[in-house]
């Protein structure tokens, strides 16, 4: 095997933390985006994991085109109606035949999507708020080079890139728990909250500002008095949440479009903007980091839905951050690496056309004296690339 094409240099600017301005966004799981991202990936997930099981390894498919079109609502306080379903359309390619067998991809897919709602969505009623359909055209038969055998590589679908880094600055983790906290264990104890919750931070020299979408559930909603506690006691959880992660001063803001004078307010029936006019599409939101970060190197690339064997879009997204946080974890010294993959279509995945690190070191560390720690970690993790396609399969690795 050739040796790999690994670079590590310094920086060439200042670490994020250092500079003056910092934007930070995340997309909850509610959001029309984001409920795209999840369907495609979990209709990747029952894909792939069909394939194995049938024929011991994962044929061609992509289902990373999914669309969402908004529905129309009527909230009210304490519950109002859905007018116009939600229509969720999951649309790519998939083999449907193989060594003689038909496969039901698009059967497996309506599950798959179904079955994520149900989990996800506990406001949604997926008999009537939501329309969910799949047209699939037919894949190109098995992948060249396959899942499943042993010892086997496979080749890049794509000359493209992707991109990771570690660690998080402080207003990434913010950013990040905030949204995961709110959806998760709060929404589980205050189901006022639905799952669209939209978080942006920023952060001017140590004074970091976060700004908090949350679609509040109408059912729960009695009145003008109780939406506007729900606010406050996000703004108070979230204003706590933050001492976890900074010692810098803090600004929550919430629902900062409500009219309290107009009764103008974020108050939905679902949880979710998409049940009123906002639409989605796969990879219009986080990138595989689970954020959207401008002071950062991003890749345009959707990472969902696409199949996890060979598909740069997702498999070097997810694997320069998985070496990010590898080499931070192995090599002392380090303040910030940002890594960037290359590929070129047709050459094994686990050999990049170039793999390069931009690192800031700790005061007193020069680059020169981790580089080959940092080459051999980044070598390592290149050797085990198809790691990434299993986790993704058994649904280890978060895309969005």
């Amino acid at each position: 095997m050739t040796e790999r094409n690994i670079h590590v240099a310094p920086e060439s600017g200042l670490a994020v933390e250092e500079q003056n301005v910092e934007i930070v966004e995340r997309k909850g799981i509610g959001h029309p985006d984001s409920i795209c991202d999840g369907v495609a990936e979990s209709v990747s997930r029952a894909l792939a994991q069909t394939y194995i099981d049938r024929f011991g390894k994962v044929l061609h498919y992509n289902t990373d085109e999914t669309q969402l079109v908004a529905g129309t609502a009527a909230p009210a306080y304490g519950g109002g109606e859905v007018l116009e379903p939600i229509y969720l359309l999951v649309v790519g390619r998939a083999t449907k035949t193989y060594d003689g067998e038909r496969i039901p991809a698009e059967t497996i897919a309506l599950r798959a999507a179904r079955e994520y709602l149900g989990e996800n969505f506990p406001h949604l009623d997926l008999g009537t708020d939501i329309v969910v359909d799949v047209e699939f055209g037919e894949g190109s038969g098995d992948l060249q080079t396959v899942f499943g055998e042993e010892e086997v590589v496979p080749n890049a679908n794509d000359t493209s890139y992707g991109v990771g880094h570690a660690p998080f600055s402080e207003t990434e983790q913010i950013v990040a728990n905030t949204e995961r906290s709110l959806t998760g264990e709060y929404a589980a104890d205050n189901p006022v909250v639905g799952q669209d919750v939209k978080v942006m931070g920023k952060r001017e020299g140590d004074h970091i500002d976060v700004t908090v979408a949350v679609a509040m559930v109408d059912e729960y909603v009695g009145d003008l008095d109780e939406y506007k506690q729900a606010v406050e006691d996000v703004r108070h959880y979230v204003a706590d949440l933050a001492t976890e992660y900074t010692d810098r001063d803090v600004s929550v803001h919430v629902n900062t479009a409500d009219d309290y004078e107009e009764e103008s307010i974020y108050l939905t029936v679902t949880g979710t903007s998409a049940e009123q006019g906002d639409d989605g599409s796969v990879g219009r939101g986080n990138r595989a980091n689970g954020l959207i970060t401008p002071n950062r190197p991003m890749s345009m690339e959707a990472t969902s839905g696409k199949n996890p064997v060979n598909h740069i879009g997702k498999i070097y997204n997810l694997l320069s951050t998985e070496i990010a946080q590898s080499v931070v974890a192995e090599v002392d010294g380090i303040r910030q690496i940002q890594i960037r993959l290359l590929s070129q279509i047709g050459s094994p995945i686990d050999q990049p056309h170039v793999a390069d690190a931009m690192v800031v070191t700790d005061e007193g560390v020069a680059v020169g004296d981790i580089e080959a720690e940092v080459r051999a970690a980044m070598d390592a993790e290149l050797a085990d690339v198809t790691a990434v396609t299993r986790k993704v399969i058994e649904g280890e690795l978060s895309t969005f």
